[in-house]
């Protein structure tokens, strides 16, 4: 469909006129202005907040190191790592300590509702590579009621020395209770500590 110029009216003309020139315009600011030089600028900006996003993060926590070195420094003369680690001095003696700690844990929780007992346990060799703490695992299957269950995992947790429990799988056992396969950890005290 074609306009007939010479059909519009002085007023439309002007507003076509008008309409064409404000197109063009922001035909050319696009073209000659905001590629080559709004978009890089408005690039730069949003990188600039980000670094001073992460400027910021960093000073706080610049400004924060000296009260954790001194709280670190509370912590280790008041003994927060007496008791932290594994007693024994080798793996092998560790991990009889550990899975006595697991028997023991679970015997105490034996008789409460549904009951608990660990059928299944083995000793797993770690090659602990360079890492300044040498870990001690052992895996352990319990077969335990809800309740007890969730004691014995808390006395892991929040018993002495630090225990971490890691790939826990829970499934129905044959009895009704719940059958945990989970891997129990320690680490020996480095050598050359203080105990």
């Amino acid at each position: 469909m074609r306009i007939d110029a010479s059909r519009l009216t002085p007023l439309q003309s002007r507003i076509a006129a008008i309409a064409l020139a404000l197109l063009a315009l922001v035909i050319a600011y696009f073209l000659l202005l905001h590629w080559w030089f709004v978009a890089p600028l408005l690039s730069v900006d949003s990188q600039m907040h980000d670094l001073q996003q992460i400027h910021a993060k960093y000073a706080a926590a610049i400004a924060e190191q000296p009260l954790l070195k001194k709280r670190v420094a509370e912590l280790e003369r008041g003994g927060a790592t007496v008791g932290a680690f594994l007693s024994a001095s080798d793996p092998s003696t560790a991990s009889a300590d550990l899975i006595q700690r697991a028997t023991d844990v679970v015997a105490a929780h034996a008789q409460e509702g549904g009951g608990c007992s660990m059928p299944a346990k083995m000793p797993i060799e770690q090659d602990n590579g360079n890492a300044p703490f040498r870990r001690v695992s052992v895996s352990i299957t319990l077969d335990c009621g809800v309740q007890p269950l969730a004691a014995v995992l808390h006395d892991f947790d929040r018993g002495l020395p630090y225990l971490f429990v890691d790939d826990l799988t829970l499934a129905r056992s044959p009895t009704g209770r719940l059958q945990a396969q989970l891997t129990l950890s320690g680490y020996l005290r480095p050598t050359g500590a203080v105990q």
